[in-house]
């Protein structure tokens, strides 16, 4: 019994020493609503669209898929732009190896990119030629 007691009371003082558990990745999920009247300016595209990626806060790895239809014509670019409010255009932050969809990818992000990324900052933007600036739009949310 003295053993059993002894051995717990070690457990005891030496359990706070041990150090605590790394913090456990998340894998957070992301969307946008791809619309031209989320366009800076708005257009009238009757296109639709959206954007679905997941974050690895761990890897830093984003991996995402964008879908579009009904487009003025042919996308000739897509990419995610930021950082960047609603209403308020910016610089592109990832292009994307194809802009036909469906959009498939991965990419693995600095911190600074996915602190932007989280914090809503990025959006997702396809490109005609009718709308060269941007033809549909989506602002990156959880």
């Amino acid at each position: 019994m003295n053993r059993a007691v002894c051995l717990a009371g070690a457990l005891v003082v030496a359990f706070p020493l041990c150090p605590a558990a790394p913090a456990r990745a998340e894998v957070v999920k992301l969307h946008a609503d791809l619309r031209g009247a989320n366009e800076v300016p708005p257009n009238a595209s009757k296109g639709s669209g959206k954007a679905e990626a997941s974050f690895d806060t761990d890897t830093k790895v984003l991996t995402y898929t964008v879908t579009y239809s009904d487009l003025t014509g042919p996308a000739l670019g897509a990419h995610f732009h930021g950082p960047s409010e609603p209403g308020k255009n910016a610089g592109i932050v990832l292009p994307f190896k194809s802009a036909q969809t469906p959009i498939h990818g991965t990419a693995t992000l600095t911190e600074t990119q996915a602190a932007d990324l989280l914090a809503g900052k990025w959006y997702a933007n396809i490109h005609t030629a009718a709308n060269p600036g941007g033809e549909l739009r989506g602002q990156m949310a959880k």
